[in-house]
């Protein structure tokens, strides 16, 4: 990341946190280090952090990805605005960033950009994901309105042919233009916001792409350009999509053959004590690594925040983690 995106992220954030917020953050922070020290699970203050899913739909298929697998075990939908706004007044004194993403296509939402703007106005800095297929002339003008401080962008190959290996049914002209179309909508109302973000998934098959995404990123003076390794579902017995430089993997072969991840699990979790995820039906979940929402803490729409995060079967969970996170399925192909 340059230092002028840096910066105005930075200064984004700031301008949003207030001493109730400062004062949740260290509750939490020290929270985690005593848990830590103990090995028992002690909670206090509230999610600084949290991700909220507007659907699980989406236009593409991608190959490791439950949304376009369609081959979520849970139920499927689009979130209801009336329970967000509930979680969002439940959250606001204590919440510091917003990622309305956590599976789907966000731009689905028919209110997603009201979604963005209603944080927005109770001072959450707010981010999202997204493959760009929706951002055209018609809707960067509300993109940039509404307040909306980080854009994601999934760009996983510099030219289509690539590109449409893993973005199946994805058009990248169609992404290089809405992006094209999003900065000079951002000049043009001389705002610095949102910060569009590159996020290449370096593969196996687009990694000899790598100097060309950085050429791309430059030419349509987007504000970083991440090159993020890919999650693969059956690593252990190697796969095509495993990059071959292993700096961009997130697994390394083993001398019989198999393959293991590169991080060993150890028994701590931050995302634990920072913050959660919520599905579109109200569900929170520990992180986005539990995409099937295998591991419910509570609903959000029918029970209060409070109870849910400090409850006995989140620190049940938490307690698992500083025993033996190992055991914990979802842990096990965790870049955390």
């Amino acid at each position: 990341m340059n230092w002028k995106s840096k910066w105005k992220l930075g200064k984004a954030y700031l301008s949003y946190l207030t001493w109730t917020k400062l004062t949740n953050i260290c509750l939490l922070y020290m929270s985690f280090y005593w848990s830590r020290f103990t090995k028992k699970p002690k909670i206090k203050g509230l999610p600084t952090a949290m991700s909220i899913e507007p659907t699980t739909g989406c236009n593409l298929r991608c190959p490791e990805c439950p949304s376009g697998l369609r081959s979520f075990t849970r139920p499927r939908g689009m979130l209801e605005k009336s329970s967000y706004q509930k979680i969002i007044q439940e959250s606001a004194h204590h919440l510091s960033y917003l990622h309305l993403y956590f599976q789907g296509e966000p731009f689905l939402h028919p209110d997603f950009l009201d979604l963005v703007s209603y944080a927005d106005k109770r001072k959450i800095f707010t981010a999202t994901s997204t493959n760009a297929h929706y951002l055209n002339e018609k809707t960067v003008s509300k993109v940039v309105s509404s307040g909306l401080k980080q854009l994601i962008v999934s760009v996983d190959g510099a030219t289509q042919t690539v590109y449409e290996r893993y973005r199946i049914g994805g058009n990248l002209s169609r992404v290089k233009s809405g992006i094209q179309s999003l900065i000079e909508e951002r000049k043009a109302q001389n705002s610095g916001y949102p910060q569009v973000i590159f996020q290449f998934l370096v593969t196996g098959e687009n990694e000899h792409e790598i100097p060309k995404i950085k050429e791309l990123a430059r030419e349509l003076e987007v504000d970083e350009l991440q090159l993020k390794t890919a999650q693969i579902y059956d690593y252990e017995n190697g796969s095509d999509l495993i990059p071959s430089d292993l700096r961009f993997s997130r697994y390394l072969p083993l001398k019989n053959g198999k393959w293991k991840l590169k991080k060993e699990i150890k028994d701590k979790c931050w995302r634990m004590w920072q913050g959660a995820v919520v599905t579109w039906d109200g569900d929170m979940v520990p992180c986005c690594f539990d995409k099937d929402a295998s591991h419910v803490m509570g609903n959000l729409i029918k029970q209060n925040l409070d109870q849910v995060w400090k409850n006995r079967l989140y620190n049940q969970f938490r307690q698992q983690l500083l025993s033996d996170r190992s055991q914990i399925e979802i842990c096990k192909n965790c870049s955390e």
